[in-house]
């Protein structure tokens, strides 16, 4: 697995875990608002924070997107 793949799969994990969801329900979420390409885009700052940081920054974002 490369880095990006790793530190999504993570992201996914960490988002999974904090918000009581299941993968399926993840992913699903994830494509809808393209988190993946927002992962890999702001991997230098996101890399950098804690797991619990990284899935509310996610949810932040997908909030700001439903508006």
């Amino acid at each position: 697995m490369s880095g990006n793949t790793e530190f999504i799969a993570y992201c996914l994990e960490e988002y999974k875990a904090a918000y009581n969801m299941t993968g399926k329900e993840v992913i699903m979420l994830f494509k809808k608002y393209k988190i993946i390409d927002y992962i890999v885009k702001c991997y230098g700052a996101l890399h950098t924070m804690g797991g619990l940081a990284i899935a509310e920054d996610i949810k932040s974002l997908i909030e700001s997107m439903e508006q």
